[in-house]
């Protein structure tokens, strides 16, 4: 009898050098809402054509339109990713199925993409009751495909305060398996995580509640609503270790990047505002001589404006930069960073992670800088969300914040869009004149391209 050899997922690379060489992505899957605009439809997954070579390249090719309405799609993730060849994970999954929790109602979507890519379907739905009797969470955020499950961020409890954790799913049957920590210490704010897997260690971060968050900005709350701490756990055990306050003055710990590479154990966090001078900082968290350290290696200071300031801004006269999304490239080589206030991306070279050097910019939409699309096309709102291709020479840039807050600082309206940014190896951003995709009264908010990008695969070997 013949025996026919196990063959992995060719999608998943031992480290980020290897993925690095992976081939380039022909779709990009797009989070879509309707939530918040006024418009009373469900929010949907878009499918983009990103092959340049292809007749319907940046144009939408489907939408996977859901059931409900007012899920508020947000972030979403992959069900298994380069994690499963870790020597604890599960390498006879595929990366086949979208992970889609609504940030809003607490309901998941497992969207499948395998039988033809370009259509996706839903094949379950786990409803909001499900989750918060299993693991007591709701408003659930982050997903990333764990070597040994999947796990998913929540913003809050049932009631819609604290604390946040992590829900793990079942990596076969997407059952919720319950709530992630067994020892959470002082942790009550969560948002963000992701992790160095062969150190076993996990990274959190703070926005705030539910209820803080989900009706708007309010400045009063700014001062003691809002997170500021980092915080780092064992993987394994489950256990917070040790927290990290990243500037008495700064609120909104944000995006959590760790370094491809695995055997470096630090990464960068953003802040988005500073209650002294509402300025963003970047920083870098790292383990050095049995300790957890951390140092702040960018800020971005607020642009003066008299004129044409939303309400929340007018008692300040300037436009904060608002850095509200970071990427790295899978070489560890550039960090990227969107200014949501501003209306730029920018681009630093990390060689030396503790000096970060500008070495590019562009502007696109923003409060202050109000630009436009090279082609033409106005553009509302301003970079938010950023991802990556796994070669480092595309990004992929969308422009929704979070639908209440969009409000706030865009009365004017938002309208979603995605634009590419070509990225030059030695340094240098531009903006691609042939890529605009127009999502219309829909809001446009994470990215993932198929077969991986810079912030949904992590990596067990160098």
């Amino acid at each position: 009898m013949a025996i026919v050899p196990f063959k992995r997922d060719p999608t998943f690379y031992p480290s980020p050098k290897m993925a690095m060489k992976a081939p380039p992505e022909d779709l990009a899957y797009v989070a879509c809402l309707y939530t918040g605009t006024g418009i009373n439809r469900a929010d949907f997954i878009a499918v983009v054509d990103v092959n340049p070579k292809s007749e319907t390249y940046s144009k939408i090719v489907h939408k996977v339109e859901l059931p409900y309405i007012n899920d508020e799609l947000h972030h979403f993730g992959w069900n298994a990713c380069s994690s499963a060849l870790c020597p604890n994970g599960k390498p006879n999954i595929e990366r086949r199925f979208l992970i889609v929790p609504g940030l809003r109602s607490s309901r998941i979507y497992i969207i499948d993409t395998k039988p033809n890519p370009r259509e996706p379907k839903i094949i379950k739905v786990i409803e909001p009751e499900e989750v918060k009797k299993v693991s007591g969470y709701s408003r659930l955020h982050t997903v990333h495909c764990g070597p040994d499950a999947i796990y998913i961020s929540a913003l809050g409890n049932e009631e819609g305060e604290g604390p946040g954790g992590i829900l793990m799913l079942d990596h076969y049957s997407f059952e919720p398996l319950g709530k992630w920590e067994i020892d959470r210490g002082d942790q009550y704010l969560a948002y963000d995580f992701w992790w160095n897997l062969p150190n076993e260690v996990l990274v959190s971060s703070e926005w705030a509640v539910p209820n803080t968050i989900e009706d708007g900005l309010k400045l009063e709350h700014l001062k003691d609503r809002y997170g500021n701490r980092v915080h780092f756990w064992d993987l394994r055990k489950r256990k917070k270790l040790h927290s990290l306050t990243l500037g008495e003055e700064n609120r909104m710990a944000l995006e959590l990047r760790p370094l491809h590479d695995p055997t470096k154990l630090m990464g960068f966090i953003n802040m988005v505002v500073s209650l002294k001078d509402l300025s963003s900082s970047i920083w870098l968290w790292y383990y050095e001589d049995g300790k957890w350290n951390a140092e702040k290696v960018i800020e971005i200071p607020a642009e003066p404006l008299e004129g044409n300031l939303p309400e929340i801004l007018k008692p300040f006269k300037a436009v904060p930069p608002l850095v509200t999304d970071i990427d790295i490239s899978l070489d560890d080589k550039f960090l990227y960073l969107s200014l949501w206030g501003i209306g730029e991306v920018r681009q630093y070279d990390i060689s030396n992670p503790f000096k970060p050097v500008l070495t590019g910019k562009v502007k696109l939409g923003g409060i202050f800088h109000r630009a436009d699309h090279p082609a033409g096309y106005k553009l509302t709102g301003a970079p938010q969300m950023l991802e990556i291709s796994r070669d480092g020479r595309r990004v992929y840039v969308t422009n929704s914040l979070y639908s209440t807050w969009d409000n706030q600082f865009y009365p004017e309206g938002l309208k979603g869009w995605m634009v590419k940014l070509n990225a030059n190896p030695s340094g240098g951003l531009e903006i691609d004149k042939e890529f605009f995709v127009d999502f219309g009264e829909a809001r446009s908010h994470q990215v993932r391209l198929s077969g991986g990008d810079a912030s949904s695969d992590s990596y067990c070997y160098p």
